[in-house]
């Protein structure tokens, strides 16, 4: 399964910048703290990138966060980025599987789900939703919770619609 800084590497560079330009305007805590795993993975001091013309910046920030040691900053950028832009998809996947959530966020995920639930949750997000943004959301989720759904990694691996970087 990708893991975060996978992610980042593999979807389209549209929306890569799309979620940073995202971060950038909507939560700045999450962009300065982006930023700062960025400056002190790259040995810089923050007000360095900071000066840095916003495009050079972001290109730099999603250079560096595609490498294995920034995941976890990948990971919470991600995450920043599903909870807060994409709660609808959160909460239609979670009520699809009939699971108790708080738009779209849940504290104790089942240890499994039923096949046909699960295909048919996947099926509602595909319809709704861009498939790009539904593959890096299914991909982060089975990567972030401790609860790794074997159905879940087969629909991942098996499914063309759910596949990045194949564009």
């Amino acid at each position: 399964m990708l893991k975060s800084h996978e992610l980042l590497g593999f979807m389209s560079p549209a929306l890569a910048n799309d979620i940073l330009s995202f971060i950038f305007e909507s939560d700045k805590p999450a962009y300065k703290a982006t930023l700062a795993a960025v400056a002190q993975a790259r040995h810089v001091r923050p007000v360095f990138l900071e000066r840095q013309p916003r495009d050079q910046r972001h290109e730099l920030m999603l250079s560096a966060l595609t490498k294995p040691q920034l995941d976890g900053a990948a990971g919470a950028f991600i995450r920043a980025w599903l909870v807060k832009k994409h709660a609808a998809l959160l909460t239609d996947f979670m009520n699809a599987l009939e699971i108790p959530n708080e738009n779209g966020v849940v504290e104790d995920l089942p240890a499994a789900v039923d096949d046909a639930k699960l295909k048919a949750a996947v099926e509602i997000l595909l319809g709704k939703y861009p498939h790009e943004t539904v593959a890096v959301y299914l991909n982060a989720f089975n990567d972030m919770n401790t609860a790794n759904w074997p159905n879940l990694k087969a629909a991942l691996e098996g499914d063309s619609r759910l596949q990045l970087g194949q564009a």
